[in-house]
């Protein structure tokens, strides 16, 4: 089976996790993604350790499958040379340097347009390519905390707390992921390529959904509620006689399913809690008596109790506890490829399933310059050619 984007031409020279996810997902999806590392110092990931596998750091391996891998210096002009080289045949380029920067190379995307019309710049910043913050540095955790996600992020009376992967990266590499096939869409329709402007900061607004909703119909400012939801009770982390899981019971049918589980049918009965907004309003004295009625079984036999009542339930898992799931398991979110250097490597599946062009793990996250021969052999240079890029530090 062809995979979805076989024929598509992507290359990459981001760094670290956002845009790197983004090429990942569409190289899953059989896009061809060259990734160039600079000739000096290569993606900063690749020593963000340990933990390492062999010489390969867990984190570089996270995102950078299903890629081939060179070494270029596109501050050079031979570099830029190549790097046009390689764009003429291309469908999109994806970068993440700082505003300007590939402007100052000769490779902005009136440059490439030049000599590839089509051609689809997919740019990532932490603040975009407009606006007062245009020139900062963005890294995810300054995101969390500038977008607002960290100040509605843990206990009420506790810290802000910067939720536990970059998320910000995450949402920015699927914003980009949904620009780039929207821009291949339009150019299929008008033959124009066009120039993507993405902002970390804006991606993770965007994605602060129901909580900015609330404060811009109310003006009042959200708080943190720790485990709690702000507009839904009982929706929320409760301790069960062996630890801890969630229950989010998302209207009146499972609120009215929830109470006979927990064997508390009177709750049905209370003017307090006959709506969801009357649960919000009073979720104090409702969770009192919540919590105590949780405390009566193990968190399996709960499970076993909403699951069967239709009531949305889970335990919360470690990472071990979670991939060892069956369910995980037979979703194949845990998969095995070969690695030139490390063997048998696990990495994390991917989420897309697609029945008539299935995503294909062809290639293992590339060694550092791994195919850049390969690659400059492609487009027609010769040993001596090579040699002597590399004796001028071009590659």
């Amino acid at each position: 089976m062809r995979g979805a984007l076989e024929g598509m031409r992507i290359i990459d020279t981001s760094r670290v996790l956002a845009g790197p996810f983004c090429s990942m997902i569409l190289g899953d999806l059989g896009a061809e993604v060259i990734k160039i590392e600079h000739v000096r110092n290569g993606d900063e990931t690749r020593s963000w350790g340990p933990p390492f596998v062999g010489t390969e750091s867990a984190y570089y391996l996270t995102a950078n499958r299903n890629k081939r891998g060179i070494t270029l210096d596109l501050g050079s002009e031979k570099g830029k040379e190549i790097f046009l080289e390689l764009v003429v045949d291309a469908d999109v380029v994806i970068e993440n340097f700082k505003v300007g920067t590939m402007a100052k190379w000769g490779l902005s995307y009136d440059d490439l347009s030049q000599h590839n019309e089509g051609i689809i710049l997919a740019s990532i910043t932490g603040f975009g390519q407009t606006g007062p913050y245009q020139s900062l540095p963005g890294y995810d955790y300054i995101v969390q905390a500038m977008s607002g996600l960290m100040s509605i992020t843990g206990e009420k009376e506790g810290p802000p707390l910067k939720v536990g992967v970059a998320i910000s990266d995450v949402l920015t590499g699927l914003y980009t992921c949904i620009g780039i096939l929207s821009a291949i869409h339009h150019r299929q329709q008008t033959g124009e390529g066009q120039a993507i402007d993405i902002s970390l900061l804006d991606c993770q607004i965007s994605a602060l959904v129901n909580v900015a909703s609330n404060y811009l119909a109310t003006g009042d400012t959200p708080t943190r509620l720790g485990n709690q939801h702000p507009n839904i009770s009982p929706y929320q982390v409760f301790s069960a006689k062996d630890g801890d899981m969630v229950i989010a019971v998302g209207n009146d049918r499972q609120f009215e399913q929830f109470a006979h589980v927990i064997e508390k049918p009177e709750l049905l009965d209370l003017p307090l809690f006959q709506t969801n907004t009357m649960r919000v309003d009073n979720r104090t004295r409702l969770l009192s008596i919540c919590g105590e009625a949780m405390l009566a079984k193990t968190k399996r036999e709960w499970k076993a109790l909403f699951d069967q009542a239709g009531v949305p339930n889970g335990p919360i898992q470690t990472i071990p506890e979670m991939f060892a799931d069956p369910h995980i398991q037979a979703r194949e979110m845990c998969m095995s490829m070969e690695h030139p250097s490390l063997g048998a490597l696990k990495l994390v599946g991917s989420p897309l399933k697609l029945s008539k062009s299935p995503v294909k793990m062809a290639k293992p996250p590339p060694l550092y310059g791994e195919h850049t021969e390969q690659v400059l052999r492609e487009l027609g240079y010769i040993k001596d050619d090579i040699e002597g890029l590399r004796q001028n530090h071009i590659i």
